[in-house]
């Protein structure tokens, strides 16, 4: 084991649920920003690879979706990543910079929400940290300020 994966582990054994959800965010916006380059380069395998990387990513996040407790949010955030999924195949198929880079504006949108709902939880985590994972109240929490077409 290599001592950056040792300090990534590290790193996620000590962090709150949310600011996980915004690591993954983060992962998929650096796989994004590898596809942008590998479509500059032609690199058909690393473009698929890191593809891949970001469709399991969103099937990570779309199957931890709790609608009971979510409600709304959860609703939209499953509908986002449906849109999501199908964009990123859209591009698989249909290489280009500028969809790549929707996609990562689209992303970098949803992930400021999620910062602003972990700014949020901070000191309630802080509180009461054995409580569980944390809820994302619905009135804090507006998924309609990205870009892609997807509504809840």
């Amino acid at each position: 084991m290599n001592i950056q994966q040792s300090y990534r582990e590290a790193a996620v054994q000590g962090a709150r649920p949310v600011e996980l959800v915004v690591r993954l965010y983060e992962q998929m916006i650096e796989d994004l920003r590898q596809v942008m380059q590998a479509v500059e380069n032609n690199d058909i395998r690393r473009r698929t690879e890191r593809m891949k990387h970001v469709i399991l990513i969103v099937g990570h996040l779309q199957s931890t979706l709790d609608f009971d407790l979510g409600g709304k949010v959860a609703r939209d955030l499953e509908n986002f990543y449906n849109a999501l999924r199908q964009s990123v195949l859209s591009v698989q198929a249909y290489p280009s910079k500028r969809g790549v880079a929707q996609l990562i504006t689209d992303l970098l949108a949803v992930r400021e929400a999620w910062i602003t709902v972990d700014r949020a939880e901070m000191p309630a985590a802080a509180s009461a940290s054995a409580i569980g994972p944390p809820r994302v109240p619905e009135s804090e929490f507006d998924l309609h300020t990205g870009r892609m077409d997807w509504n809840g």
